[in-house]
């Protein structure tokens, strides 16, 4: 029962009130003991909830009684001892009554709990939960008797018109508790945004010295807003039928009393902002030392969040109407950041700032549904111009103490695959001509975009034809750059325009020089220019002086290896290559080998050559012929090609020979030299060093190439010390140091020997100056910078880019090669590929990559290709450093924006572990960024919540998942029209303003409070990647499709990839699956919901056979279903499902099953029985915590199996003894099992050994822990 208050008397009850403190200032106290202990209790979650909106009633009433005068205050309550009915004194009962069931709530509760805890929670549960039934029932009997049905009256009959804060006040205890009352989603953050804005409005207007006496309307609006929001939020929502009425009443109450777009709405906050513009300045300068608080930039953010507001909510814009409300929103940003810049501000500028957020404010309150529609007034045309003009003003002063640019300035464009990014851009030309409404989406007339893309057509190709000569030719090298140029500007503006800006002058002047360019081209070619002779780019070769005269260090049984594969085996001519990365030692080894003694009594003639990238047959034959009879070159020289080949072949004939071709660059040098290498079936041998790791397939398909490896850390430390010291040791005071430099070289040879050169010349004291700085040192010498441009310009120009991009990634960062592949393919670096995806395609670049020993493959996947790759710190540096001189990409560390130092307009900015980043100053410095991506061990700093992120608004390629946005939406998002790639972080949810995004392909959501998809969903055609990244692999999170209306949207036609959340009914999975025909990557789960688990019926199937494309399949926690598989599955995982044993024979009769992976709780059972005919070609199988004991299988099932998982299986005896027979076998991993399984897999070990199969390998209580699991 609630405390009954004395009522024989007044005076009795108003001195029980004044003995209880009621309106003291520690009366909060009981609210803040009982919130502690409800917040570290998660089983009263819902009273925690009431009790914080009794906090919020609490508060307000209070503090409207103190802030009124205090003299006023006693003499009404002196009055109020003869007045039952006195509103004050009632008032006074109901803040004592909330008190008080707050403090009897958690006397009731605490003991209860303790003892819960105290007994291990072995204590009934039941009796938990009913006191804390109880004490919502209390406080829900005086939340709806007391309090809701006079809410709003209280609020209007309490708020202090000569007190503003009040209402602010109240406001923001309304924001701070919508958390709690109301579920993450669209609706919270439209509620909590608007209620901002009228907080933010009142505190803009009164710090400009708004008399209240003018404030009285838009103080009675919020007051009454406020009032009926809390009489809802006071209803009972224990259930979820209860929460979904709240909610609905809330909504009601946003289109109504809160419906910012209403007339007289709009009419109330123009009278206010028109009222404070006015104001002096003085009164002005005396609110702002008054408030401390960023009123002005919260103020602006409202603004911004109103516009896009009002973008989302109408659809049927004229595009000039459009433009204008962009207009609006970008002046708003650029005032925010000039706000920024306080400091630096003169008294006039923030006047400027003052009055313009005021006009901003008033034209934005002034636009009406109706304007929007048909067009906007004359006088707001005239007000968008007129701010632009002051902003130009604001920004040109500014610009003087701080590097703001505009978005022409120092253009630059990036230089890897120019003909590919005109190729992409010609794509997008057609795309828009392909549009009929084209003249409508961009502003500008249509026929303007057909001449620019017919005439680039034409240049293109042109282009082309003079690729090779450019070369050797200035003038065509700078007419190449110009028509780069030209085009790379024409895009920039038609992207411009896309995004709002009207730039129709510009692109003409444009137009005009590219058309002039194509008149210059048919000049040049009518003019028959003098042709050169085509050559392929060549960097002269200084290389030959590289280390192969040095002691080679470690690698003795590299030296045995190569040594055994020359001297022994076929007696069929062979080819022995060794392959590695640029500086590993690959022509050091090979000359070791070949000059020893063992090599050189084998075989009966030698001779080498060293082969450049354009090195000829003729210059080929000469330098074999001079090693091979030591006679000089000249007397070869004025010979021609063939007869060189035919005295090459006749030296070589029915001799056992080894000719060593150092660096070979492609397949044309053994071309040029193979009908003069005879076969005699003697055991002739050609060893050949490549940067290329499959280069000798292409003539000898069956030769596997030697990969040299890395030295180890004490290869690399005896080689430094053997550099420095000679024979002599280190000194110890060096030693450690010296190791940890040693290190940092990363087992690379040639690092070691340069690090070594640079220490021989540094004091021994700055040592630890220059492990800091190692890669960067290293690169700076020109032999190794050439060695790296050299494997460089040898790609194809597409590949070009795809290198650099690496320069994005971390240093030594293992890197998920699926996100890479998706970020390339958003940057348009891939192209179409007849029969093949862009996915395909874009792990074909990566395998040429790894291939040309640039990139490395630390790990593979189970099903085909590279799961994690890596790059060599040098490499990583050489990235870093060419990404920047092409105006490519630029990687900041550290943030300081008076001191960058990079292109000064680039395309892409990554940066990492910068905490003092703020974007608003990226977009300021960098207005025409591409791609934006955020790395680091700790998040970011976020501005100002209502501030938004101010983005770049050209952006393709967005990853901030740096940036944690679990309150609210970043909103600005929706205006990026050209964003492909889009990575978020713990967002409360997804707007149906993402449709915006209609160029969108991958979106990716990291820790999201929120999974929900809007409707319009449907309408982003372009969409091919849905995915939730979350930590708890046993609790994985996936999208919820909307089910409305299904029949009526579009198909998701190119969604490759997706993370789907469902309620387990064959009728909603199939009206989903249907629409999704392209999916190859699935992962599904069951969508959390309690009152689902009476009601399950443990004899529903979920079809997934029609999804004919469909290669790789979790299933999560779909509890007694069956399910239904396509045939061309090639991986499946299956956790929490709870099958009988007995179901997994329609998992082993799939045709194409490779990888099968059965975690927590799938089947439940004692005995696993494989059929035979069963998993035939199975090649990866992990079991994880099953609870099965016996396990029987025949070896057909095993006959393709190379790897067996093993974890926690703690009830499992053995392993099937069927496994030694298996041939295929590479690897068996155990973790966690009892001895008995441990035993029988060394048993089967020691099977396979007297198999003679020495590869199998076995894994006990071993992880590596080195590759994390991002993606």
């Amino acid at each position: 029962m609630i405390m009954e208050i004395p009522s024989s008397s007044n005076a009795n009850c108003f001195d029980y009130l004044q003995s209880h403190h009621v309106s003291s200032s520690t009366s909060t106290s009981c609210f803040d003991l009982a919130l502690d202990f409800l917040a570290e209790r998660r089983v009263f979650k819902d009273v925690e909830k009431r009790v914080r909106l009794m906090k919020t009633c609490f508060l307000y009433v209070k503090k409207c009684r103190r802030r009124r005068n205090h003299e006023a205050l006693l003499e009404h309550d002196r009055e109020d001892r003869c007045n039952i009915m006195s509103e004050n004194l009632r008032r006074s009962i109901i803040c004592f009554r909330i008190q008080d069931v707050a403090i009897r709530m958690i006397q009731e509760l605490q003991p209860i709990y303790f003892e819960f805890i105290s007994t291990d929670y072995l204590l009934d549960f039941d009796i938990v939960e009913r006191t804390a039934t109880r004490s919502k029932e209390k406080m829900k009997m005086l939340l709806e008797t007391d309090l809701k049905k006079s809410c709003a009256a209280i609020f209007i009959d309490y708020y202090s018109p000569e007190d503003p804060r009040l209402v602010m006040d109240l406001i923001m205890c309304l924001i701070e508790n919508l958390n709690c009352v109301l579920r993450a989603g669209e609706l919270r953050d439209t509620l909590r945004n608007r209620l901002k804005l009228l907080r933010n409005l009142i505190c803009f207007v009164t710090m400009q010295g708004l008399e209240c006496s003018q404030l009285t309307d838009l103080l009675t609006y919020t007051v009454v807003a406020a009032g009926s929001l809390i009489s809802i939020c006071l209803s009972d929502y224990d259930d979820e039928q209860a929460v979904n009425r709240m909610e609905s009443e809330i909504y009601q109450l946003i289109h109504e009393k809160i419906n910012l777009h209403d007339l007289q709405v709009r009419e109330t906050f123009v009278h206010a902002l028109t009222a404070s513009k006015k104001q002096p300045r003085s009164s002005y300068d005396l609110a702002l030392q008054k408030n401390d608080d960023p009123v002005v930039g919260q103020f602006i953010g409202s603004l911004c969040y109103y516009l896009i507001d009002l973008l989302g909510s109408y659809a049927s814009f004229q595009v000039p109407v459009k433009d204008q409300i962009l207009k609006l929103h970008e002046g708003l940003r650029y005032l925010d950041i000039l706000l920024k810049q306080e400091e630096k501000l003169g008294d006039e500028i923030k006047d400027l700032i003052r009055v313009a957020v005021s006009d901003v404010g008033i034209l934005t309150f002034s636009l009406s549904v109706n304007e929007i529609k048909e067009g906007l007034p004359e006088e707001t045309d005239l007000g968008v111009f007129h701010l632009h003009k002051v902003l130009k003003y604001m920004v040109a002063e500014v610009a003087q103490n701080y590097p703001l640019k505009s978005p022409y300035s120092s253009f630059n464009y990036p230089r890897p695959n120019e003909l590919g990014c005109m190729d992409s851009f010609l794509e997008n030309l057609k795309e828009l001509a392909r549009c009929d409404e084209a003249d409508d989406s961009i502003g500008f007339q249509h026929h303007r975009i057909q001449v620019i893309q017919n005439d680039l057509v034409f240049l293109r190709s042109f282009l082309e034809n003079i690729k090779e000569q450019c070369y050797q030719n200035g003038k065509l090298q700078a007419f190449w750059s110009h028509v780069m140029e030209a085009a790379y500007k024409a895009e920039l503006l038609i992207d411009l325009a896309l995004v709002g800006d009207k730039c129709e002058d510009s692109l003409d002047a444009v137009s005009r020089d590219i058309n002039l360019l194509k008149i210059e081209a048919l000049e040049i070619h009518n003019g028959q220019t003098q042709r050169v002779n085509k050559t392929s780019l060549h960097i002269p070769s200084q290389l030959a002086a590289a280390m192969h005269d040095e002691d080679l260090v470690g690698l003795d049984d590299e030296v045995e290896t190569i040594t055994h594969r020359l001297t022994r085996g076929s007696k069929q001519l062979d080819v022995v290559p060794i392959v590695g990365m640029p500086g590993l030692g690959k022509t050091t080894l090979a000359h070791k080998v070949y000059n020893a003694p063992s090599v050189r009594s084998h075989f009966h003639v030698h001779g080498w050559c060293r082969v450049s990238q354009t090195c000829s047959k003729h210059s080929l034959l000469v330098q074999l012929l001079c090693s091979v009879d030591s006679r000089s070159p000249d007397e070869y020289l004025k010979e021609d090609e063939n007869n060189l080949a035919n005295k090459l072949r006749q030296v070589l004939l029915r001799s056992r020979y080894l000719l060593f071709l150092d660096d070979l660059w492609d397949v044309e040098a053994w071309n040029l030299l193979e009908k003069s290498l005879p076969n005699d079936a003697n055991g002739s041998r050609i060893l050949f060093t490549s940067r290329y790791q499959n280069l000798s397939l292409h003539f000898k398909p069956n030769s596997e190439p030697h990969h040299l490896r890395h030295l180890t850390d004490e290869e690399s430390w005896t080689l430094l010390q053997r550099k420095l010291f000679g024979m002599e040791d280190c000194p110890p005071a060096l030693s450690e140091v010296g190791s940890q430099i040693s290190k940092l070289c990363q087992g690379l040879p040639l690092a070691v020997v340069l690090i070594a050169g640079i220490l021989a010349t540094t004091a021994q004291d700055s040592w630890e100056e220059v492990a800091k700085s190692l890669s960067s040192m290293v690169l700076e010498d020109e032999y190794c910078m050439k060695a790296l441009e050299l494997s460089y310009s040898h790609l194809p120009d597409y590949l070009k880019p795809c290198l650099l991009y690496f320069a994005a990634f971390q240093e030594d960062e293992v890197i998920n090669v699926r996100r890479l592949l998706r970020l390339w393919i958003s940057e348009r670096f891939v192209q179409q590929t007849e029969g093949k995806s862009l996915k395909e395609a874009a792990y074909d670049y990566l395998t040429t990559l790894i291939n040309r020993s640039l990139v490395m493959a630390v790990r593979q996947r189970n099903v085909g290709g590279a799961k994690y790759c890596l790059l060599h710190d040098l490499v990583h540096e050489f990235c870093v450093k060419k990404a920047k001189e092409e105006s490519f990409l630029y990687a900041i560390h550290s943030w300081n924006p008076l001191c960058l130092t990079g292109p000064s307009n680039p395309h892409r900015v990554c940066v990492s572990n910068a905490r003092e980043l703020k974007i608003w100053e990226l977009t300021l410095i960098f207005p025409n960024l591409r791609s934006l991506i955020l790395f680091g061990q700790d998040d970011f700093k976020h501005e100002e919540e209502d501030l938004g992120i101010l983005l770049p608004k050209l952006l393709r390629v967005l990853d901030i998942r740096n940036l944690d946005f679990r309150y609210s939406f970043p909103m600005e998002v929706v205006l990026l029209v050209h964003l492909r790639y889009l990575a978020l972080k713990r967002i409360p949810y997804i707007p149906s303003a993402i449709a915006n995004l209609s160029r969108l392909e991958t979106l990716i959501v990291e820790d999201p409070f929120g999974t929900e998809l809007p409707s319009t969903i449907w309408n982003i055609k372009t969409l091919s990647h849905l995915r939730v990244l979350n930590y708890d692999e046993a609790w994985p999170m996936g999208f919820i499709f909307p089910l409305g209306n299904l029949e009526g949207s579009p198909d998701l036609d190119h969604l490759d990839t997706l993370h789907l959340a469902i309620d387990p009914s064959p009728q909603s999975l199939q009206k989903i699956l249907r629409k999704l025909p392209s999916l190859r990557r699935l992962k599904c789960m069951e969508r959390w919901n309690s009152s689902r688990e009476a009601t399950r019926n443990c004899n529903e199937i979920l079809e997934f056979d029609g999804l004919s494309q469909l290669e790789s399949l979790h299933l999560f926690r779909f509890h007694g279903c069956g399910f239904k598989f396509p045939l061309n599955l090639k991986k499946l995982v299956l956790s929490h499902n709870r099958q009988p044993w007995s179901e997994i024979s329609t998992i082993g009769k799939l045709p194409n099953l490779e990888v099968l992976k059965l975690l927590e709780d799938c089947f439940v059972g004692e005995e696993w029985v494989m059929k035979e005919g069963e998993f035939l070609k199975l090649r990866v199988l992990k079991l994880s915590e099953l609870e099965f004991r016996n396990w029987t299988a025949f070896s057909d099932n095993f006959s393709r199996l190379e790897k067996l998982v093993l974890h926690s299986c703690e009830e499992l005896e053995k392993v099937p003894s069927c496994l030694g027979e298996c041939e295929t076998l590479e690897m068996i991993e155990v973790k966690e099992c009892p001895e008995s399984v441990v035993d029988s897999v060394k048993q089967i070990q020691q099977e396979q050994i007297d198999m003679g199969n020495e590869v199998l390998k076995i894994e006990i209580d071993e992880y590596d822990t080195s590759i994390s699991s991002e993606e």
